[in-house]
């Protein structure tokens, strides 16, 4: 997968895993990521999919309705090169946060549905359910943000409630913030990520 990588300041630093949004690229999310969480070890991935040139993580059908056979082909396809980035940089593959915004935070939450420890934690901005009927593995105290927009017209409150309480039910420490905007993300957003980020450390 198309990628960048930047180490951590330090060798325990955490890995940031940035997602963009659909029509982005692996360079999006970086200035979000040094300010969430400074000297953090930065791996950008373009999503391989193309919808009319504009790349995301996996196929839609219409807006807001998924290609599930497709997420879950991406979603497995990801989890790979995230492991195998691992070995290739020498990051601590346990020590990895998924930031992501849009359809990058449906694939991390995707990729969090299908494996308990795939990440130490992650940060989703404007998600929404990446699959239903699906029973999620044991997230007992997995640390997760969600940002999310009042009047986001793209995903509706009881879409982002919804996640949060699937998450929830099964173990995950999900910290909810809103605010009163659209599906834009927000700098007032990127600044509560940014402070409970540091609750991590």
């Amino acid at each position: 997968m198309k990628h960048i990588y930047k180490a951590g300041s330090q060798p325990d630093a955490p890995t940031l895993l940035l997602l963009h949004g659909t029509g982005g690229t692996e360079n999006d999310l970086v200035s979000l990521a040094e300010m969430i969480a400074p000297g953090a070890g930065i791996l950008g991935v373009r999503g391989n999919v193309s919808e009319n040139g504009m790349p995301r993580f996996f196929r839609r059908l219409a807006e807001g309705v998924f290609d599930e056979e497709d997420l879950i082909a991406r979603t497995a396809e990801l989890g790979s090169f995230v492991d195998s980035a691992a070995v290739e940089y020498g990051f601590d593959r346990a020590n990895v946060y998924a930031l992501g915004y849009s359809n990058g935070a449906n694939i991390a939450a995707s990729l969090i549905f299908h494996q308990a420890d795939v990440f130490k934690g992650a940060i989703l901005h404007h998600p929404m359910v990446p699959l239903r009927g699906l029973e999620l593995p044991d997230l007992k105290g997995l640390p997760v943000f969600i940002g999310a927009g009042e009047n986001d017209p793209i995903v509706p409150k009881r879409e982002t409630d919804e996640l949060a309480s699937l998450l929830s039910g099964a173990g995950a420490d999900v910290h909810m913030h809103w605010e009163r905007q659209g599906h834009q993300l927000t700098r007032t957003e990127a600044e509560a990520a940014a402070a409970w980020f540091k609750t991590q450390a």
